[in-house]
């Protein structure tokens, strides 16, 4: 039916409000760090199958009340009812931005900005080139449009899918039908299903961002409306008994929210598991068809609450990621309480933007009127859009070259030598790369093995190790501790099996080597349990014992709660005003941090040539940690110590490892003890 605007609109549906208002507030929750809802963004799926059934019954509709489909009010509708939210958030999160900012961690955001404002944000994040030490994607303001990136291109696909399967192509002579589309429909769930399951093992960033992979979900939605939708428009349709309504609608909510509460950032996604919530999310809007009584879920569905936040769902989405991550810059997002108050922050935005931005254009009488002026319009200020984030890049790129920036933006790079001479192979495969320092012919080897936290003392070490009489070993595998135990490695959105091979073959090689001492080195935010971390350490032990004189295992540095450089980098008036973090500096013990320690501590008792090095106090003097200490940058990122900062402390790794007494005669003692300057 047409509306007073002169669009088509299905009848209104409350349980469909409520759906979305489900959705969003899984999604929320799950990026606000609920940790019981840590697979909240399943509701990314429940909005996928939400527009297949909406956008499919608005074109179905069409085409049966005109026998054709006119793309530029389709087109022009989609226009008036996505662009103008998106590009207010991209402007104005971009001129924040740029004021609470590091000028070096612009770059990526701008360019993300571009995509976003062209639509293509799933490709950027699917096809970004992966630096191991590059801030990851989850820091980006705009990752979240990664999802509004798919539903474009499913917009831009579907109706002409649409026309072609029901015969409604102009000059066609037969009626257009629903039958034939309920079949291709049917054919684009099987094989785009199937699709979605073998890139989600073999190709995760492709299942998890592109279009291919998730248009099962838009037919499943559409399938919903073909077979349970307006009898009008269709033959062969199925009306729900009152009965099954209310089985169907509670089982398909409580199955979207166990996908939430089960699912989490160590399962392969989508994957089957993304049936859930897919399945889930079907059932509740065929058995909302029905009834719509207390006793059904579409009766909750449609309560005012569900319906305020239901109708603002898209609007908060577009806010709540960048106001999250843009708050972080300015408070400490580790309090719940300061993550609630942004998420709050957004929901205000969001609701005021609705009503005074988005509501006006979308019922705007010119562009109701001209829907090809609205669309070549909205066409041209997307490309404006686009245009004005890469000028935003390259003044951040001028900016980077300021000299009060350069020694920050320098710091980002300050990494061990090791990495630019192709000692690290990350995950690209389980090579073992072996890089050798000092005279091959040494009378004594000392071996460096461990992921990018135990190697970044490398300059320290290399400074220890540089005597005539020895030669120094490196083995390093980014992500990849010292623990035999396998893990899901979410940067890659796999179990990082490649970890597991590698550290085997590397094991055997230094044991073939017979060296004198072995430094072992991980970080602590592996996500083991204790019997994994101690028993893990003891397997990576035995491989070892009665090859190597002595075993040494570095402690992890602390992790910040910001990234060092960018934190001490000169930045806005805006920032210096409104931010409370501005000392850059972090207590630096932590739970899991001080668990990994005690649990090593275990594992190495059965050896009697392990031993501990903590030389935490050097870098966190009194349990504090600095982004700077007396003049030197102490952090290059949030984790990772400067190689000009870690070559400072060569003294103190000197004095841990003792090496005239290592070399004198072994009296057999037990020197299981914990070496460091505490």
């Amino acid at each position: 039916m047409l509306d007073k605007s002169g669009d088509y609109r299905l009848g209104y549906r409350g349980d469909v409000e409520g759906l979305r208002a489900i959705a969003i507030l899984l999604v929320v929750a799950c990026h606000a760090k609920v940790k019981w809802l840590a697979g909240g963004f399943v509701g990314v799926d429940v909005f996928y199958v939400l527009s297949g059934y909406l956008i499919t019954g608005l074109l179905v509709q069409e085409i049966h009340s005109r026998r054709e489909l006119r793309f530029a009010n389709f087109y022009g509708r989609r226009m008036r009812r996505l662009m103008p939210a998106m590009l207010l958030m991209l402007l104005v999160v971009c001129i924040f931005g740029k004021l609470l900012l590091a000028a070096d961690g612009q770059v990526q955001q701008a360019l993300a900005a571009t995509s976003a404002a062209l639509w293509l944000s799933n490709f950027h994040f699917a096809f970004a080139n992966m630096d191991y030490f590059a801030p990851g994607a989850e820091t980006n303001l705009f990752l979240h449009t990664w999802s509004l990136g798919v539903e474009e291109q499913f917009y831009l696909i579907w109706p002409l899918l649409v026309v072609l399967a029901m015969g409604a192509w102009v000059g066609a002579k037969a009626r257009p039908s629903t039958i034939r589309l309920k079949h291709v429909f049917g054919g684009v769930f099987v094989l785009t299903l199937a699709l979605s399951l073998y890139w989600t093992w073999h190709a995760p960033r492709l299942a998890f961002y592109m279009m291919p992979s998730r248009a099962w979900q838009f037919a499943l939605g559409a399938l919903v409306f073909l077979v349970v939708g307006t009898p009008k428009y269709q033959t062969g349709t199925w009306r729900p008994g009152p009965v099954w309504s209310v089985i169907a609608g509670w089982s398909g909510l409580a199955m979207v929210l166990a996908a939430a509460l089960l699912i989490d950032g160590s399962v392969p996604y989508p994957g089957y598991w993304a049936l859930l919530p897919t399945l889930g999310t079907a059932l509740v809007l065929a058995a909302g068809t029905g009834q719509a009584g207390w006793r059904e879920a579409s009766g909750w569905l449609r309560t005012r609450p569900m319906q305020a936040l239901g109708r603002v769902s898209y609007s908060w989405y577009l806010w709540h990621w960048p106001i999250l991550l843009l708050g972080t810059e300015l408070i400490d997002a580790r309090n719940g309480w300061n993550r609630l108050s942004l998420v709050l922050l957004s929901l205000l935005i969001a609701a005021l933007s609705y009503r005074f931005f988005e509501t006006p254009i979308r019922h705007n009488s010119k562009l109701l009127a001209k829907p090809r002026m609205a669309v070549f319009v909205g066409l041209a200020i997307m490309i404006l859009a686009g245009s004005f984030a890469l000028r935003w890049q390259n003044a951040a790129r001028v900016r980077m070259k300021d000299p009060a920036q350069l020694r920050f933006v320098a710091a980002h790079f300050d990494a061990p030598v090791i990495y630019s001479m192709g000692c690290d192979d990350w995950y690209h495969s389980a090579r073992v790369q072996i890089c050798s320092f000092g005279d091959p012919h040494a009378k004594h080897t000392a071996v460096a093995i461990g992921d990018s936290v135990g190697l970044q003392w490398f300059p320290a070490y290399a400074r220890v190790f540089d005597k005539p009489d020895w030669r120094l070993l490196v083995l390093t595998k980014s992500s990849c501790p010292m623990v035999d135990a396998p893990f899901f490695y979410s940067r890659i959105s796999r179990e990082y099996t490649v970890c597991g091979e590698w550290r085997q073959t590397a094991l055997k090689e230094v044991a073939a080597l017979n060296p004198d001492i072995v430094v072992l080195g991980s970080t602590f935010t592996y996500p083991f349990t204790r019997k994994q971390w101690i028993d893990g350490t003891r397997d990576v032990l035995r491989a070892l014992e009665g090859h190597v004189r002595e075993i040494y295992i570095m402690r992890a540095t602390p992790v910040l709660p910001f990234d060092g450089p960018s934190c001490l980098a000169p930045r806005s008036w805006l920032y210096r005003t409104l931010s409370a973090q501005a000392k850059c500096t972090s207590a630096s013990h932590a739970t899991q941090f001080d668990d990994a320690w005690r649990w090593l501590r275990a594992s190495i008792r059965p050896f009697p040539n392990a031993h501990l090095i903590d030389l935490n106090s050097e870098i966190c003097p009194n349990d504090t940690c600095h982004a700077e200490l007396d003049g030197n940058i102490v952090y290059r990122d949030d984790m990772h110590m400067t190689a000009s900062f870690a070559s400072s402390l060569a003294p103190a790794v000197g004095r841990a490892l003792d090496l005239p007494s290592l070399l004198a005669p072994h009296n057999g003692a037990d020197i299981t003890q914990v070496r460091g300057t505490q």
